[in-house]
């Protein structure tokens, strides 16, 4: 399927810098496929689903997963070095994407919080070797240290990772540490945050309680791979980077019996979408769920999991727009980004969210 048909204009004006203050004050475009689009806001969730429904929450935390170190190298002399985490494959053993790439090589060694002049930073310092190295700038890196004490050397010296087309404009400060986090965050281990979750306050998950939904957790932890372009001119040629989730088989069986009731399974966010697709059947029964999944949706995949779906606005070319216009329909995703443009809602990780539904089988292409 060719990547040009998922493009469309969007004004860099349409991109947010800052969310919605309070966060449940965004707005939400309620898209159903052969009805016309109703402009709402978050708060109004609750009364758009039914009782009987479940929403699907991604519980990943984000970490610093930026890391500025200096290449050291036996008679060169340093190289300022940029490694974004984004997968991690042992207690030691992080994937990583850097920058730039084509200076490093397997067997090069890496120090953390330490400057090129020798002066070690206040959070002392971390070091790894470069064990392997991979296309498109990934390495994997090997650390000094592992577990538990590798976490707290990465929380006192890396950087929390904004979207570049947040970071490229403005510095990340003190309010993103709360800003791009869930209120729900509690597994470690994502280098991006599942955004259509940040518009949940504690208040809303209160009304959504009181509305006679239920809630459930997964975890898929965010990778970098999210923040990269589609550069191959047809889906074929893109390969999605893995990423790690975890769906025990409680959770699974809540969301089967939902199912079996006459509820529907509604996933916050494409993150929590994928990690349920990818632990369904082909019957529809949802499994429990552990390890790395790199599904790419794109139109003519036959969703079995997810019956509505609440998502902020993607960017052109990404896979996050491919999936949902696999989701509602290419044409139909077409014209609610259009209205979205036209009547000011806010793009990308920090923007408005819409609440989408299916289209009907066979439409969606």
């Amino acid at each position: 399927m060719r990547v040009d048909i998922f493009d469309f204009d969007l004004p860099e004006a349409s991109i947010a810098l800052r969310p919605a203050e309070p966060r449940d004050a965004a707005r939400l475009l309620v898209v159903e496929p052969g009805r016309d689009f109703a402009d709402r806001a978050i708060r109004d969730l609750p009364n758009l689903l039914r009782p009987g429904d479940a929403l699907v929450f991604n519980d990943t935390r984000v970490i610093p997963a930026r890391l500025h170190g200096i290449r050291t190298r036996p008679g060169a002399p340093g190289q300022r070095t940029e490694i974004m985490l984004h997968m991690r494959e042992a207690p030691d053993r992080w994937r990583a994407f850097a920058r730039p790439a084509k200076r490093l090589a397997p067997g090069d060694d890496l120090t953390f919080g330490h400057t090129a002049e020798g002066m070690a930073c206040e959070g002392g310092t971390l070091r790894a070797k470069v064990e392997e190295k991979a296309e498109a700038g990934e390495i994997v890196l090997a650390f000094e240290v592992s577990g538990p004490v590798l976490d707290e050397r990465i929380a006192a010296l890396g950087e929390l990772p904004l979207p570049p087309y947040i970071a490229g404009k403005r510095p990340t400060d003190s309010r993103d540490v709360g800003d791009y986090q869930t209120v729900y965050a509690r597994e470690p281990g994502a280098v991006a945050a599942p955004t259509a979750g940040l518009h949940f306050s504690d208040s809303l998950l209160a009304a959504i309680d009181g509305a006679g939904l239920a809630r459930h957790h997964l975890t898929l932890h965010v990778g970098a791979g999210t923040f990269l372009p589609v550069k191959a001119d047809d889906t074929e040629g893109h390969r999605m980077h893995s990423e790690i989730g975890h769906l025990d088989a409680a959770t699974a069986e809540a969301l089967n019996r939902t199912r079996d009731a006459g509820g529907r399974i509604v996933a916050v966010g494409t993150t929590a979408m994928r990690l349920l697709e990818s632990a369904a059947g082909e019957d529809g029964r949802i499994a429990a769920f552990s390890g790395p999944t790199d599904i790419f949706i794109t139109p003519g995949y036959r969703f079995r999991a997810v019956d509505a779906l609440v998502t902020n606005f993607h960017l052109p070319r990404s896979t996050l727009f491919m999936l949902v216009s696999a989701f509602s329909g290419l044409e139909t995703m077409r014209a609610a980004y259009a209205h979205a443009i036209a009547t000011g809602y806010r793009f990308y990780s920090y923007g408005d969210a819409s609440l989408l539904f299916p289209a009907a089988p066979g439409d969606a292409a």
